[in-house]
């Protein structure tokens, strides 16, 4: 209960003083060293990527053709859930550049193994088709359980990539 010596004091921010908002990192300055991190937020279609647990890049992805729910079995078209590790860099892709993720894990393939089905695998971070003209890009969810960006962004990520970076992908 405020009482008659009760001072008050305004609550929020002090009016003489600017309020700022946090400042967004600049995406478009080019990625130096190699990165630590890749978050691809399969609902959002977004990838992050982090250097030294700083964003410095987000690009926009498509994913396999059945992109809802953790990757099952081989053809299903689903993109895996869960944290990997890039595992392999291929210069010579049918996809422009990729880069493998370590799927299946020992739990992928028992689980396939105990449901009598291969778990698949070949999960790649990758271009655009190579037959593609250069700078256009393969509309919607179309691969078939990869990762896909546009060239120049894989030509970035690659560059910037080195094995044994963690990928976690999320529902």
């Amino acid at each position: 209960m405020l009482g008659p010596e009760t001072i008050r004091t305004p609550v929020g921010p002090d009016p003489q003083r600017p309020v700022t908002r946090p400042e967004r990192p600049d995406l478009t300055r080019p990625i130096q060293g190699n990165i630590d991190r890749i978050l691809i937020e399969k609902g959002a279609r977004r990838l992050t990527v982090y250097q030294k647990g700083d964003l410095v890049r987000e690009y926009r992805i498509a994913l396999g053709f059945a992109p809802d729910g953790d990757k099952v079995k081989q053809g299903d078209g689903k993109t895996p859930e869960g944290v990997f590790k890039v595992d392999r860099r291929n210069d010579r892709s049918k996809f422009h550049l990729s880069l493998g993720i370590d799927y299946p894990q020992a739990d992928d393939r028992k689980r396939a193994r105990d449901g009598g089905y291969s778990p698949g695998g070949d999960i790649f971070i990758h271009g655009q088709p190579n037959q593609i003209a250069e700078g256009y890009r393969v509309k919607g969810d179309w691969t078939e359980g990869c990762i896909a960006i546009d060239n120049h962004q894989i030509e970035e990520l690659f560059a910037a990539t080195r094995i044994g970076t963690e990928v976690e992908i999320r529902p």
